[in-house]
């Protein structure tokens, strides 16, 4: 009896110990980031990237469309057209790649086939994002009062502009932000929109764009450079955005928010604490909720703790990222797409 109680002891204290390495190893583990730039033109500014397990596409302001292969590093450029087209969102299915232009006319390819063209005033496109290989969806500023919401069912072949009577009405000088690609988060067959401006709310469908809501933010917002620039979901309950103001970089009051409860409600985090303005968050892969990495032109900086505190791991700027694993993601900014290594 009394050696059964001491290894029954030994194993109590070896799982203890182990949980609070394997605890450490999730809540801690990026403590700097190595940059190795892959694309270099200071004639670019790239705010949409996507990739998959073998290959990276980007799209930049003036029309050059990017693919880089992320086993030798090698890089491909051409256009989807010979007019100057300025891309600011993108999505990577499978094989097939989609790039949608800002401005008037809205073009949206696929592949090199133009598949969607929305002429107005008002129209500019923002992100775009899928649920599977068949059904995705685009948002873009408001026109005739509600946001402009694009959805696809058949692969992107064709696209439908989703009545306004279906969508929650728009607040006073509410619209979004083309900044990173990221006012999409999509998990199943959820999705939340992030809005900003003088207003800055999340829209959500909970059935893949059929239905919608719309969830208050306590972000901060009352001017048309104040907002979420970019929300992200590690599973259908927590959810982080980011944003503040791009012309006061260096505020951090109120621009980082977490929601637990799948968006309904969310709390600001990492109050008057850096970062200040940024233009892009992401989850780590395989963080359990608690891996944030923020980027923008002033940095990029690192969550443990879902945000409550975070760490600057370098200064360079970037507007956009993407993780390939837990440790290795890609980033793109005005001039440059470089590879990250988590340390």
């Amino acid at each position: 009896m009394i050696v059964k109680y001491t290894i029954t002891i030994g194993v109590v204290i070896l799982l203890f110990l182990s949980c609070i390495q394997s605890k450490k190893a999730i809540s801690d583990p990026f403590s700097s980031v190595k940059i190795e730039t892959i694309v270099e033109d200071s004639l670019l500014n790239i705010r949409a990237i996507e990739l998959n397990s073998h290959k990276l596409m980007a799209v930049s302001s003036v029309g050059n469309r990017y693919m880089i292969d992320l086993d030798t590093q090698g890089v491909l450029i051409d256009r989807v057209s010979t007019d100057t087209i300025n891309f600011r969102a993108s999505a990577l299915v499978n094989d097939t790649f989609f790039s949608l232009s800002i401005g008037n006319p809205a073009l949206l390819f696929k592949d090199d086939v133009l598949v969607y063209e929305e002429t107005h005033p008002n129209v500019f496109y923002d992100a775009l994002h899928f649920w599977n290989s068949k059904e995705g969806m685009a948002v873009g500023d408001p026109i005739n009062g509600c946001m402009s919401i694009i959805i696809t069912r058949d692969g992107g072949e064709t696209w439908q502009k989703t009545p306004c009577v279906l969508l929650p009405p728009i607040n006073e000088g509410e619209a979004a932000f083309a900044a990173s690609d990221t006012n999409i988060a999509i998990v199943g067959n959820q999705a939340w929109v992030a809005t900003g401006g003088r207003s800055s709310r999340v829209l959500y469908t909970s059935d893949k764009g059929k239905s919608w809501s719309v969830f208050e933010t306590p972000i901060i917002q009352g001017e048309e450079t104040t907002g979420i620039f970019s929300i992200d979901f590690y599973d259908g309950l927590n959810g982080f955005a980011i944003g503040g103001d791009y012309t006061k970089p260096k505020n951090q009051h109120s621009n980082k928010i977490r929601t637990r409860n799948g968006g309904k409600t969310w709390d600001v985090v990492a109050q008057d604490q850096t970062p200040g303005y940024r233009s892009c968050v992401q989850f780590s892969p395989n963080s359990h909720a608690k891996g944030l990495v923020a980027v923008g032109f002033e940095g990029i900086d690192y969550s443990s703790d879902a945000g409550e505190t975070w760490k600057q791991l370098s200064d360079e700027g970037f507007y956009t990222l993407r993780f390939v694993n837990d440790s290795v993601a890609y980033a793109a900014g005005k001039g440059r797409i470089s590879k990250l290594i988590f340390e």
